[in-house]
């Protein structure tokens, strides 16, 4: 998706290289409207380039930082050097995440009915706000409408964008688990655990998953999946103390312990 204006110097940015000669290599910026920029053979790579097509060749897809942009003369000097592989990993999977988002706006302002230039208003509003347009999304998904209307986002556009977000993103999960050790030595202490067991597997709310499963006496594990790490430690933490509860109430013992690496 192009990004209106100019980039910032540290910026990290997304380029097609168009060119390579003995001094550096002319790129376009995808997300600036195909500016032109250019990497010296200097910021190539570190140390001494001896042949620059080793490092960088025509029709290749880098990620570069930006040292120095003048917008009078249209002028941009790019660093691939200074982008290490976390970063442009990073950046390459944020670049394809605003190409779906590209697709999803533009679904969203046909079944809408948004013209071109309140479209265009829209992302520059997702841009300076939220950093992106896929961010808007994965607001939208999370936060509901009032993320977007309270930013001046059109109710009915704001529910699209929600229905296309539910549609497209994935639900994060996470999954924690820890250990109950139950112990009751009543004739009939075992309908007891029984019933331990089965409070502890009761979770309430949407997209939460508990297994509880035999470990070996007097230990059972809980696993939970929960859409995010505050919520399953939660849901873990109640679920071993409604089991305990009724252990305990019967005359025997309940114990929690969280798992580490060293829960066997």
């Amino acid at each position: 998706m192009e990004r209106i204006g100019w980039p910032e110097a540290d910026d990290l940015v997304v380029c097609s290289v168009k060119r390579v000669t003995d001094f550096g290599a002319f790129v376009e910026l995808d997300e600036y409207g195909r500016k032109e920029g250019l990497i010296h053979i200097s910021d190539v790579a570190s140390g001494w380039v001896k042949y620059i097509r080793d490092h960088v060749r025509e029709g290749q897809k880098i990620v570069c930082k930006v040292l120095y942009v003048d917008t009078v003369k249209h002028h941009i000097d790019l660093s691939l050097k200074d982008v290490n592989e976390h970063q442009r990993r990073e950046k390459i999977q944020q670049w394809k995440n605003e190409q779906k988002a590209e697709k999803w706006i533009q679904y969203v302002a046909k079944t809408t009915k948004t013209g071109t230039e309140d479209l265009n208003k829209l992302i520059g509003l997702f841009y300076d706000r939220f950093g992106s347009v896929y961010s808007a999304f994965e607001k939208a998904r999370f936060e509901e409408a009032a993320v977007l209307t309270k930013i001046g986002v059109g109710k009915d556009v704001a529910e699209a964008i929600i229905k296309v977000a539910n549609d497209n993103l994935k639900k994060p999960q996470v999954d924690i688990s820890g250990y109950i050790d139950l112990i009751n030595y009543l004739p009939d202490g075992i309908e007891y655990i029984k019933k331990a067991l089965s409070a502890a597997g009761n979770a309430d709310g949407d997209d939460i998953k508990v297994d509880v499963t035999y470990i070996g006496a007097p230990r059972y594990r809980i696993h939970v999946i929960a859409p995010d790490y505050k919520k399953a430690e939660g849901i873990l933490k109640k679920s071993a103390q409604d089991a305990i509860k009724i252990i305990e109430k019967a005359g025997g013992t309940g114990e929690f312990h969280r798992y580490t690496e060293q829960n066997t």
